[in-house]
């Protein structure tokens, strides 16, 4: 039997890249976390000995010496920051190439008495400091040979300003240019739909790759945004590249500076915003960053909440109403402040908002925790960034789970709803007040979150808002006062013993109810859905919803956890399996009706899709999976159209835009945590853990 742990034994099965460390407070600390820096960047051409080898020159004993010694410190500080690592010199922070630095010199026999500073430059030769201004020191050259060398060093890459730059405004955002890919799903409404044609059902046959561009390493579930002819390409890791939308070519990258620690599930990072000149970016270590759209440069830096206590980001902010308005995630321990949702001004990064998504002792919801204090009421995080209606001037965000995942664990009933958890919330963007909530699944016990994309449609002259949670019931809702006006079930499920289509209201079974710590709960879908963060995308023209789906169930069992400050978690262990009836096709890809609710077509495979789908004015939708297959299905019928191999399981949500009147569609490569799941229930696909990228086509010339 083939057993697959909870999530969080998936954090340890993730490979993640340390960036390193910040400021030091000690000698032997930066020499340690320099050591961390040169294993990952540097030994791969000096060798991890530092003796050299054919691709890098040695940085150590007499070669080094008869090169830098005549040099200081912060000479070998500035060539590195110009040249290494070569081709990404701008990796690594000036603390960070300090650290390096420190460990090449304490391995050159140099005692080094205090940190490494770019003010005080040592003599190389010596390790002693060198008698000159702060911030003066000057690089020096031995012959004209290591200028030479210095020169075929360089990657030639340096970060470029984007000339004429066109600010982005509240009227491009509410209703983008064509060829424009202003938001995470496009537009703010979430529907993943572009109204670009001139790829179609008639010539997508003949798509051809047009670039490509390699991406760090890591769990790549981004979203890149296009805005005149400019992609802005978010790669895990916390970096940002600008890069011209039809050529490939890079532009300027920003890197952000995060503890190590702070990253977690491989380091997603869904979604940027943009609006005004800035990019907003929501960090591994739960803050907050504007960058300069045109150069670059960190404009500011917002601290949300302190990561030691496992806050963090996987999703984005979006703008709305002015606002930059995100949630955040790392709920499942126990702590004082609980999970929340947040506005910031986008000019300064001042909060001007907080609403918990826990409902607090003495706030309405109170006598829904089963009377635990506030410090044990965990989960209710926002993993998929919201939607924003203009009209309405509301935001729609959903919530996950209450943690830890099984009731009995966190000494609660599955009986007991804890708002707002596994909710819509429709919140007032300049104020953060809850306008209307709609709990989805209360009490929910078995990691059933309804945590995902909310799509916002207009049905016969009204507003509707759609969402689908792991359990497969699509969900349809009044947008503006949160009616439940009806459900479908996409998938067979074992988990509720009725659904009520009437009134919008689910029951678990009977021994779901009962479950206690140490009680094996199996059900259908699992864990993994059904559905989850593959969004789901709209088609006007068939007025549908095509939606990914997984066939999988699992078997969930709670455990003890620590119920006091700093404990808690996911209190789980699963193992996941073929959807009983799938016969081995374990990805599914359905379109459902809008107005009625009742499915129109679906496509079953045995590869899982693991992108979001993409949905044109070609009627046509285009989607990943993990055997390296990139799709294009007739919107209409489902009938696959065209498909093409790339190197790696595709990821993350594909984009249309166009430049110069030409059309591209870009999707990203590089599969994550999901890995763990996807090679033990089809270990037959191979599933390299590498190929991070971005792949864009075009129709030929």
């Amino acid at each position: 039997m083939r057993a697959l742990t909870g999530l969080v034994a998936l954090v340890s099965l993730c490979i993640v890249t340390l960036p390193a460390a910040a400021q030091h407070a000690d000698v032997s600390g930066q020499i340690q976390a320099g050591q961390v820096l040169y294993n990952t960047h540097c030994a791969g051409c000096h060798s991890m000995t530092l003796r050299g080898s054919a691709h890098g020159a040695a940085l150590r004993g007499a070669a080094f010496q008869e090169r830098w010694g005549v040099r200081d410190s912060t000479a070998l500080l500035r060539f590195n920051q110009a040249n290494m690592p070569p081709g990404s010199s701008s990796v690594l922070n000036e603390d960070q190439q300090l650290a390096v630095i420190a460990y090449i010199l304490a391995n050159n026999e140099l005692d080094l008495s205090a940190v490494l500073s770019a003010d005080v430059p040592l003599a190389i030769a010596t390790g002693e400091p060198l008698d000159i201004e702060p911030g003066q020191a000057m690089e020096s050259w031995a012959s004209a040979g290591t200028i030479d060398e210095a020169a075929r060093a360089k990657s030639g890459f340096t970060n470029r300003p984007l000339p004429g730059f066109r600010p982005v405004t509240e009227a491009d955002l509410a209703k983008p240019p064509a060829a424009d890919w202003l938001s995470w799903r496009r537009t703010r409404d979430g529907q993943g739909y572009s109204p670009l044609d001139q790829v179609n059902r008639r010539n997508v046959k003949t798509l051809t790759l047009a670039w490509a561009l390699a991406m760090r390493d890591g769990s790549n579930q981004v979203t890149p945004l296009v805005h005149d002819g400019i992609m802005y390409l978010t790669h895990p890791g916390n970096m940002i590249q600008a890069v011209a939308a039809d050529s490939g070519d890079v532009i300027w990258e920003y890197q952000y500076a995060f503890p190590p620690e702070s990253r977690t599930l491989g380091g997603p990072v869904r979604n940027i915003a943009i609006y005004g000149d800035k990019l907003f970016l929501a960090t591994y270590d739960a803050a907050i960053v504007a960058i300069d759209a045109r150069t670059g440069e960190e404009v500011w830096r917002t601290s949300k909440a302190d990561y030691h206590e496992a806050y963090t980001h996987t999703a984005g902010p979006i703008v709305g109403g002015g606002v930059v308005l995100s949630g955040i995630n790392g709920c499942e321990l126990y702590t004082k402040a609980g999970c929340f949702i947040t506005g910031h001004d986008p000019d300064t990064g001042r909060e001007l908002w907080r609403t918990s998504t826990i409902a607090l002792p003495g706030s309405p919801g109170d006598e829904t925790w089963a009377g635990l204090p506030a410090e044990l009421r965990a989960g209710g995080d926002s993993w998929i960034a919201g939607s924003y209606d203009p009209e309405l001037d509301l935001f729609f965000i959903g919530t996950s789970q209450a943690k830890p995942w099984v009731a009995a664990s966190r000494g609660m009933s599955a009986r007991d709803a804890a708002l707002y958890t596994n909710s819509t919330l429709a919140i007032r963007p300049r104020t953060g007040e809850i306008v209307w909530y709609f709990q989805h699944i209360p009490g929910e016990t078995i990691d059933m979150e309804v945590g995902f994309e909310r799509v916002l449609i207009e049905v016969d002259g009204e507003k509707r808002l759609y969402t689908i949670g792991k359990d497969g019931i699509l969900w349809k809702l009044d947008a503006a006062t949160g009616k439940f006006l009806g459900l479908a079930e996409t998938q067979a499920q074992t988990i509720y013993s009725t659904v009520d289509k009437i009134h919008g209201k689910v029951s678990y079974r009977d021994d779901i109810l009962s479950a206690g710590i140490g009680d094996t709960i199996r059900a259908c879908p699992g864990i993994y859905g059904g559905h989850n963060w593959q969004a789901t995308a709209y088609s006007p023209q068939a007025r549908s919803l095509i939606i990914p789906l997984h066939q999988l169930c699992s078997e969930l069992v709670g455990r003890t956890v620590e119920r006091a400050v700093g404990g808690g978690g996911y209190g789980g262990d699963s193992r996941t399996f073929e959807m009983p009836g799938a016969e081995g096709k374990l990805g599914r890809l359905a379109a459902w009706d809008v107005k009625t609710l009742e499915q129109k077509w679906s496509v079953e495979q045995r590869a899982q899709f693991l992108t979001g789908a993409l949905t044109t004015g070609g009627s046509m939708v285009f989607v990943g999976d993990v055997d390296r297959y990139f799709s294009a299905f007739d919107v209409g019928n489902g009938k696959r159209l065209w498909r093409t191999r790339l190197a790696a399981p595709l990821h993350g949500y594909p984009i249309t835009y166009s430049v110069k009147g030409k059309q591209y569609i870009a999707v990203p490569t590089g599969i994550g945590v999901f890995r763990a799941l996807t090679a033990t229930v089809s270990p037959e696909i191979y599933q390299p853990t590498n190929g991070q990228a971005i792949y864009v086509f075009a129709l030929p010339e």
